[in-house]
C-alpha cells in the first residue's frame, strides 16, 4: 500500500480520488484494511476477505511510509527504482524504529530497483534508453506508452532534464551478466535487503523475459 494515487492529477480526478480534507488519514486507512482481513467482524464485513489475514506491506519513496511501517510492525518496500536518494536513510529509520507485531517480530525490507540485463552490455544499454526516455517525457508531462529504444538520446533534451533523469535512475542496474551480478552484490551488501524487487520496462517482450531470466539466475547464484 502507498499513499500516492499512482497516476497524474487528471487521471486521479477522473477516478474521483480527491481528498476531502487536509488531515492525513492514511494510517487509519491501513488499519481499517487490516481489520477487514482479520477475524474480528466490524460494522462492515469483507466477504470474501474476513479471516484470510492477507499480508499488508507498505510501499514508500520517502521517509513517511518507512516510519509508519515501523510503528505498525509491517514489512516495508522502498521504491528506489524512481526515488533512490532516500533509500539508505529510509531503511535505517525503518529498522531503528521498528515495533514488533504478531506477524512480523522483526523488520523486513524490500528494495525495488530497475534491472535491464542482456547478453551483451551494448544491448542492455540500448534497451535502457526506453526507461530513460520514459522519465524524460514524464518531466515534460508527456505520459504514455513505453517509447521504443534508440541508439542514443536526441539533442532535444536539456542538460537539466538529463541530469534529473540520471539522478532518478541512479540505482538502476544495466548491463550484461557480470555487470549486473556485481551490482546486485553491492546493493545487497549496502542495504541488507531481505528481498529485491525488479522493475524492467522493456518494450520487447522477449527481451524483457530474458532480462528477468538473467536477473533471477543471478539471484539464485547469490
Amino acid at each position: 500500500l502507498g499513499r500516492a494515487p499512482g497516476t497524474d492529477q487528471r487521471t486521479m480526478q477522473a477516478l474521483r480520488r480527491q481528498r476531502s480534507g487536509e488531515v492525513d488519514d492514511f494510517p487509519a486507512d491501513v488499519r481499517e484494511l487490516i481489520r477487514y482481513f482479520g477475524d474480528q467482524p466490524g460494522a462492515v464485513q469483507a466477504v470474501p476477505g474476513q479471516g484470510l489475514e492477507v499480508p499488508v506491506w507498505l510501499l514508500g519513496s520517502s521517509l513517511y511510509s518507512a516510519q509508519l511501517a515501523a510503528a505498525m510492525g509491517l514489512p516495508f518496500g522502498f521504491a528506489s527504482h524512481f526515488a533512490p536518494g532516500l533509500l539508505l536513510q529510509a531503511l535505517e529509520l525503518y529498522r531503528a524504529q521498528f515495533q514488533p507485531s504478531a506477524r512480523w517480530p522483526k523488520p523486513y525490507a524490500v528494495v525495488c530497483i530497475n534491472v535491464v540485463a542482456a547478453d551483451t552490455e551494448r544491448e542492455a544499454r540500448f534497451l535502457f534508453t526506453t526507461l530513460q526516455q520514459q522519465f524524460l517525457r514524464l518531466y515534460r508531462g508527456d505520459a504514455g506508452k513505453l517509447p521504443l529504444p534508440v541508439q542514443e538520446l536526441g539533442e532535444e533534451w536539456s542538460p537539466r532534464e538529463l541530469m534529473a533523469m540520471e539522478q532518478t535512475l541512479a540505482r538502476s542496474l544495466v548491463g550484461d551478466r557480470d555487470r549486473v551480478r556485481h551490482g546486485l552484490q553491492a546493493l545487497l551488501a549496502e542495504t541488507g535487503a531481505d528481498e529485491l524487487m525488479f522493475n524492467g520496462p522493456i518494450v520487447s517482450h522477449e527481451a524483457r523475459l530474458r532480462s528477468f531470466e538473467i536477473a533471477a539466475e543471478l539471484m539464485q547464484s547469490l
